[in-house]
């Protein structure tokens, strides 16, 4: 009779030969094929070592080098290795109090007992050789060589940024980076984190019982090679922000100048600032800590997050807004009323060129009058309502009140009101040009950035478009520009008038009455405009943006110093000895430059 389990027995049986003849493949490959596993067992005599790439340079247009890099070792430790040792002889070597070797060793321990934490950052090349010779007494201990950022020429602080070490949160949102790494905090650090940092490598080294590297694991089979960061060339000219920097120490303020034709940063000077160099190194907690707690605020960048009232620069964009509505004419002319708002003593405004020249302040509060009211509706909050929101669209097209894409992290909008903001502070048809008229002289809520002021300059000195200011020109060898800061943005005025507002300009610095004679360059015409910014909290604050020459602008530049009073005289002077510097390439105002160095605020 036929067995009735014998096919049965032969599918078990089938089934037990597959998979040991699987088995035996798979030891095959892990035990002769596949050496891998080989690296976890060998795990006492091989060492694991993380090969840092070069962060990459950051340079100024010409190549000077702005950013660079010098190699740091830091100490690691394997808590599951380590034996008893001479923590005061080790202590000794790196020149460090035991109590922070112990804060160290402790949050190695708390971190992991099998995986490398730093215990000892950043310890300099004099030390790390007397260090090396010793490591073999102390077993679970090896050194990891990184860089750290030096600063050659010490400026532009807030345009570069620091760098800082990395937090768990960090690690966590990108697992490129471990525990004690650093990386960018501010600054093109930051905003070109990923360009800069470049690749880690891996390198396998057996080290005997003394900690002593022997020589690569498997000839370097298994090692990768880092890849340096890429380099930024900049469009910061240094020898500008040298200056710059130089005429406003000991004052709170901002310059920033930009290349008209290419929306290029020339120079971006914010006051007080930082030495970057002390934020590097052992030393860099204490100094931050110092720095943050400086009430004079100097990591504050005052370039591109102070919000000021622009003050009279804005009744450039009132002019131009009010000639392509249709409101005013050139040759329109406004009594100068003080019953409507307050102003200076100036010869009559008989036309608008002269409203721009002598700053008229009653001129401007008919012009910013006719723009609101314009006869749209029967029912004036209605009316105003509608040109409020005509007037809002046309000044933020300038760039104002939203978020220039500028490549830096952490720049202020600003603020330019419209009908959305009153509604929520006064209620709906609450308000009407009678609530609103202080915006007419860039008072009242309207809010700018330096930043701004400078690229408004840069736009009447293109006659009419601006690109998006910026400090990059190229990332690595043959990086492009992205194509935001090539792209030309035009602000919804008709080009048509802006030679009328530049003839303005140029009267406000050379003929009678206009309030920006000290902004005169030799052998260069000048056209701007001063702004002297109301401030309740002390004297108000000196303001001025301009643009030169007249026919070829080749620099667009805004200046503030803050509690400096009137804008026709520090920030004109101020401007003017950075455009002869710039266009120039010396300054010949000595007593202008003197009188400059010696104004203190601090």
């Amino acid at each position: 009779m036929k067995d009735p389990y014998q096919n049965r027995r032969l599918v078990i049986g089938g089934i037990i030969l597959f998979t040991g003849i699987l088995y035996l493949i798979r030891l095959l490959i892990l035990q002769v094929l596949d050496t891998s596993y080989k690296l976890s067992a060998e795990s006492n005599s091989r060492q694991r070592e993380i090969e840092y790439p070069g962060r990459g340079l950051i340079l100024d247009r010409n190549g000077k080098v702005l950013a660079s890099n010098e190699p740091v070792y830091d100490l690691m430790m394997i808590p599951r290795k380590t034996e008893s040792f001479d923590t005061l002889a080790l202590c000794s070597m790196l020149g460090i109090q035991r109590a922070e070797l112990d804060k160290g060793i402790q949050s190695a321990l708390q971190y992991s007992r099998y995986k490398p934490y730093p215990v000892v950052r950043q310890i300099d090349a004099r030390r790390f050789a007397i260090l090396e010779e010793q490591l073999f007494k102390y077993k679970g201990f090896y050194v990891q060589t990184r860089t750290r950022r030096i600063y050659p020429e010490g400026i532009a602080s807030h345009v570069i940024g620091y760098m800082g070490e990395i937090d768990l949160n960090e690690i966590r949102q990108d697992p490129y980076y471990a525990v004690g790494d650093y990386l960018g905090q501010s600054g093109l650090e930051l905003q070109y984190e990923k360009e800069l940092r470049g690749r880690k490598g891996i390198r396998y080294q057996l080290v005997d019982v003394f900690n002593q590297v022997k020589g690569s694991y498997e000839g370097g089979r298994y090692d990768t090679l880092p890849e340096p960061g890429k380099n930024l060339l900049t469009t910061l000219n240094s020898e500008l922000q040298k200056y710059g920097e130089l005429l406003m120490t000991h004052k709170s303020g901002s310059i920033v100048a930009i290349e008209p034709a290419t929306g290029e940063i020339l120079c971006m000077v914010s006051s007080p600032s930082f030495d970057l160099n002390k934020l590097t190194g052992r030393e860099r907690t204490r100094q931050f800590e110092a720095l943050s707690a400086d009430t004079l605020e100097p990591l504050f960048n005052r370039a591109t997050m102070s919000r000021y009232a622009p003050g009279s620069i804005f009744k450039i964009v009132q002019a131009l807004i009010g000639l392509d509505l249709g409101v005013i004419r050139p040759q329109t002319g406004f009594k100068c009323d003080k019953s409507l708002i307050g102003c200076h003593n100036h010869p009559e405004a008989t036309n608008l060129k002269k409203a721009i020249q002598y700053s008229c302040n009653p001129y401007f509060y008919q012009v910013y009058r006719r723009i609101i009211l314009r006869r749209q509706s029967s029912n004036i909050f209605t009316d105003s309502e509608l040109g409020l929101a005509d007037w809002q669209k046309k000044v933020m097209s300038f760039g104002l009140g939203q978020l220039l894409q500028i490549d830096l992290p952490g720049v202020s909008p600003g603020f330019i009101p419209g009908p959305e903001f009153y509604d929520t502070w006064y209620g709906r048809h609450r308000w009407a040009f009678s609530t609103i008229y202080s915006n007419c002289n860039g008072q009242g809520e309207v809010e700018t950035v330096p930043v701004q002021i400078a690229n408004l300059a840069a736009i009447i000195a293109n006659r009419g478009y601006y690109y998006v200011p910026h400090f990059i020109r190229s990332i690595g060898e043959k990086g492009e520009l992205p194509e935001v800061y090539r792209m030309p943005h035009h602000p919804d005025v008709n080009a048509a008038y802006y030679p009328v507002v530049i003839n303005a300009m140029r009267a406000v610095i050379y003929e009678p009455s206009g309030t920006g004679r000290r902004a005169q360059v030799p052998g260069v015409i000048v056209c701007g405009k001063t702004g002297t910014v109301q401030n309740n909290q002390g004297e108000d604050h000196s303001g001025f943006f301009a643009f030169a020459p007249m026919q070829h602008p080749a620099i667009a530049i805004s200046v503030y110093v803050e509690h400096a009073g009137s804008g026709g005289f520090w920030a004109a002077m101020i401007a003017s000895l950075m455009m002869e510097k710039y266009l120039n390439g010396e300054v010949t105002q000595a007593e202008k430059e003197k009188m400059v160095l010696e104004y203190k605020q601090f």
